[in-house]
């Protein structure tokens, strides 16, 4: 879901979405401080609650004060009231940590989710970009007290940025966790729309995002790969897609799109296979 929801495009690619077999959407109390969650509570109306595996997020800042933020069972609690209250439903089927909170007793984090397992408010807690020290010691905890782990973990992956494998992947499948994975395309890196130049105005002149992928060298792996798809006569982006789909432990994949032109696009991924060979000759285009 995007953080700034536009309401006539959002109805158009939330409803194709739904129409192609598409149930999971992610959302967040954060995302356009929390429109985002409204938006699409107003758009999935009419649709059977019990097809659809809503998920949203709690940690990031959405006030000012200090009970805005945080995984403290208060805020958590609060939280939750408010995202159900947005979207217009009674329980969530996964609920994320978006972050960690180092101010909070993991102990009281654990509990929290636990407590609204019990009560029917939500089906599973997750985690985004914990640590792998803190998934281990919430699971020993636990698996000591008979309590609720996370299920989940939400980490950025994609072609450029490949740290989960060494250090999330294998610690998820040992925890039998899933891997709901964000940043699929680089932030749009890897459709290939910034290799020759990077508007100012676009996504791809933040400063993060040109920090990150596309200085001279990540942009010339973009441009290889981007060759490399059209020789395979594929789109860059759905092939990226399709390479996560392929990779071991990948449960989903989040993407977003602002136009149903754009969801069609990504999910043409779902119908490219890709032998061993290729997966690996598309990883060489990164490794130089």
């Amino acid at each position: 879901m995007g953080r700034q929801p536009e309401q006539t495009p959002m109805k158009r690619v939330l409803r194709l979405a739904y129409d192609r077999g598409i149930n999971h959407f992610d959302l967040a109390d954060s995302y356009a401080n929390g429109e985002a969650e409204k938006a699409f509570g107003a758009h999935v109306l009419g649709i059977k609650r019990e097809s659809l595996v809503i998920a949203s997020k709690v940690a990031l800042p959405v006030g000012d004060g200090p009970n805005d933020r945080g995984l403290s069972r208060k805020h958590i609690t609060e939280s939750l009231s408010n995202t159900l209250r947005n979207i217009g439903t009674d329980y969530l089927d996964v609920y994320y940590c978006h972050r960690e909170d180092s101010s909070t007793p993991l102990e009281e984090t654990l509990l929290t989710m636990n407590d609204l397992i019990k009560q029917g408010k939500i089906h599973y807690w997750g985690t985004s970009l914990w640590s792998p020290k803190s998934l281990k010691k919430v699971h020993r905890m636990a698996r000591k007290w008979g309590l609720h782990p996370p299920r989940v973990e939400q980490p950025p992956y994609n072609l450029l940025n490949r740290w989960v494998e060494r250090k999330i992947v294998p610690l998820t499948a040992r925890l039998g966790m899933g891997l709901a994975v964000w940043s699929p395309l680089a932030g749009g890196a890897l459709t290939g729309k910034y290799n020759e130049n990077i508007p100012p105005e676009t996504r791809g002149g933040s400063t993060d995002l040109v920090d990150q992928y596309l200085k001279p060298k990540p942009l010339q792996q973009i441009r290889i790969f981007c060759d490399k798809a059209h020789q395979l006569g594929h789109a860059p982006a759905p092939l990226a897609l399709a390479w996560l789909l392929h990779q071991k432990g990948v449960t989903t994949v989040i993407t977003g799109a602002s136009h149903p032109s754009q969801l069609e696009q990504n999910l043409s991924a779902l119908d490219i296979s890709l032998s061993p060979q290729t997966l690996r000759a598309l990883r060489r285009c990164f490794d130089h």
